[in-house]
C-alpha cells in the first residue's frame, strides 16, 4: 500500500516517477487563465485565516457542502470563519475520488507542511497550524506565488477596466513575475441580457465613444482592445453557453441592436445573428493584435434560480449543458480563416463527450504561422480530475498531437491553486509513463524530456509570446 499521497502520489511505474520527478516537477508555472484579484497582488494581501483563502469565493467547495446537506450558513452565510472551516473539514472526509480531496491535501502539504488528514475530528489542529502560518510574511499573496514558482499570470477583465491594479503590478520593481490583463468581454455581447444596454452605457463613457449601433459599438470595444494591448495584453476569454454561427448581413445585426436599444427583445435567434456578428468581427481584431482567443461553452448557468437571486452568479448552480453545435463551432472557425484572419485559439469544452469533436475540427485549421496554432484547452471545470484530465489527453493524443498541447491553467481565485498544475503534472506523466511501459513510445530519455517540460512549461511560453 502507498503512502497517503506521499511523493509518488499518482505515479504507479518507473517510467512516470521519472517523467514527473526529473522533468515536470521543476518546471516553472504559466498561469494563463485565471479568476484572482490583481488588487491582492498589488497591495501584496495577508489572509487572516484559513477559510479566507479557501472557502472566500471556491464555489467547487461551495457545492460539496452542500451535497453534504450543510445550512447556506456555514457557506456563503454569516457563521464565523472558524464554523465554515469545520463544515468544510467535516464534507471533505467524504470526498473521496474528488479532487477536492486530492488539492485541499496537496495544499496543506505544500504551503502549510501538514501532511496529515483533514476531517472534522483535526479540523481545531489544521485551523491553528495553517492560521499561524498565514501570519507569517512568508505568506503574502506575493510570497505564495513566489514560492509557487509561477512566472506569468493572466487574470480575467471586462473591457471597462481601468486596469490600475496592473499598472501598479507592472510599475512595482519589487515584482518580478509577470501579472498580465485578459480581456472577457462577455457583456458586450450577451444581448439578451436585461442589463445589455446599461452596460453598453459604460462602454460609451470609458471608450468615449458614442454607441448607437453596432458599428459604433465595435468601435468603441476596438478602442478599448488598443488600451488593453497597451497594458500588454495578448489574450482573450469568451464563456458562451454554445458555440454559435448563424451570419447575417450588416443591415440585420444593426436593426438587432436598434431594436434592443428601443427596449424591444430581440428573438432566439436575432440573438445568435448579433453574437455571430460580434465574435466574428472580435476574432478578426485578435489576429490583428496577435492575440490568442479562447472559447470557453458548454455551461448552463444559474440554474437554481432561488439560491441564484439570493446569491447571485458563480456561486456553485451551474451545470454541463449537452447542447455545443460542432457544425457551427466549424463554421464560426472557417469564416475567419477564409480571409485568412484567424488568431491563436484555445477551445474548451465543459461537456467531456466534446472532446473527440474538439480535436477533430481543431485539424481543419492548423497552419505553418504558430506549432499548435489551435489547441484543445486542459480539462475544465467539472473535468479538471483524474479522469477528465486523462481523457482529455488521450483524446488529443489520439486524433492530434499532443506533445505541442499548452497544459495546465488553475481557472481559479484562490492563490494556493497552483498545486493543481502539480496535480496535472503527475497525472500527466502517469498517463505517458504508462505507454512507454506498455511499449507503445520508445524509452528515449531526450524526446521524453522535450514532451514532458513542453506540457508542463515551454509550450505554453512559445505559444502566448508574452511581451
Amino acid at each position: 500500500m502507498k503512502k497517503f499521497m506521499g511523493r509518488n502520489f499518482l505515479l504507479s511505474t518507473e517510467t512516470a516517477k521519472e517523467l514527473y520527478h526529473d522533468y515536470a516537477e521543476k518546471m516553472p508555472i504559466i498561469d494563463y487563465h485565471c479568476h484572482i484579484n490583481p488588487r491582492e497582488i498589488a497591495e501584496d494581501r495577508k489572509f487572516e485565516n484559513i477559510t479566507q483563502v479557501w472557502l472566500g469565493g471556491d464555489h467547487y467547495k461551495w457545492r460539496q457542502m452542500r451535497s453534504n446537506g450543510i445550512d447556506e450558513k456555514y457557506i456563503t452565510g454569516d457563521a464565523s470563519d472558524r464554523e465554515k472551516f469545520q463544515k468544510w473539514a467535516e464534507t471533505l472526509e467524504k470526498a473521496i475520488g474528488n479532487p477536492l480531496y486530492h488539492w485541499s491535501h496537496l495544499e496543506l502539504q505544500r504551503y502549510f507542511d501538514y501532511h496529515g488528514v483533514l476531517n472534522g475530528e483535526t479540523a481545531e489542529e489544521v485551523w491553528n497550524i495553517c492560521n499561524a502560518k498565514l501570519a507569517e510574511d512568508s505568506m503574502s499573496v506575493r510570497n505564495i506565488i513566489r514560492q509557487s514558482n509561477v512566472d506569468v499570470i493572466c487574470t480575467t477583465d471586462d473591457p471597462i477596466d481601468n486596469l490600475e491594479w496592473h499598472k501598479k503590478i507592472a510599475e512595482d520593481p519589487e515584482v518580478e513575475f509577470k501579472v498580465y490583463p485578459a480581456w472577457r468581454p462577455d457583456k458586450a455581447m450577451n444581448i439578451e441580457k436585461p442589463d445589455f444596454m446599461e452596460y453598453v452605457g459604460k462602454l460609451s463613457a470609458v471608450s468615449g465613444i458614442e454607441i448607437n449601433s453596432f458599428a459604433s459599438l465595435m468601435d468603441a470595444i476596438r478602442a478599448r482592445m488598443e488600451f488593453f494591448d497597451s497594458m500588454k495584453c495578448c489574450v482573450s476569454d469568451h464563456g458562451i453557453n454554445y458555440t454559435v454561427y448563424v451570419p447575417a448581413d450588416e443591415a440585420t445585426v444593426e436593426a438587432i441592436f436598434a431594436k434592443k436599444a428601443n427596449g424591444e427583445e430581440p428573438t432566439a435567434l436575432e440573438v445568435d445573428q448579433f453574437k455571430t456578428a460580434f465574435m466574428v468581427a472580435v476574432g478578426k481584431e485578435y489576429h490583428r493584435l496577435g492575440w490568442v482567443m479562447q472559447l470557453h461553452y458548454g455551461c448552463k448557468r444559474d440554474n437554481n434560480v432561488f439560491r441564484y437571486n439570493q446569491l447571485g452568479p458563480d456561486t456553485g448552480y451551474d451545470c454541463i449543458n449537452n447542447y455545443a453545435p460542432a457544425a457551427q463551432l466549424a463554421d464560426f472557425m472557417n469564416a475567419l480563416n477564409a480571409t485568412d484572419q484567424m488568431p491563436k485559439t484555445i477551445i474548451y469544452s465543459l461537456n467531456p463527450a466534446d472532446n473527440a469533436i474538439i480535436d477533430t475540427i481543431i485539424g481543419c485549421f492548423q497552419d505553418s504561422t504558430a506549432v499548435g496554432k489551435i489547441q484543445h484547452g486542459s480539462a475544465w471545470w467539472f473535468n479538471d480530475h483524474k479522469t477528465g484530465m486523462t481523457d482529455q489527453m488521450t483524446s488529443l493524443a489520439n486524433l492530434s498531437l499532443l506533445g505541442n498541447f499548452i497544459g495546465m491553467l488553475t481557472d481559479s481565485r484562490s492563490f494556493l491553486s497552483y498545486t493543481r498544475h502539480e496535480y496535472f503534472r503527475r497525472i500527466m506523466c502517469e498517463l505517458i509513463g504508462s505507454w512507454v511501459e506498455n511499449g507503445e513510445y520508445p524509452y528515449d530519455q531526450k524526446a521524453l524530456k522535450t514532451i514532458v517540460e513542453g506540457i508542463s512549461y515551454n509550450n505554453a511560453k512559445n505559444y502566448f509570446n508574452f511581451k
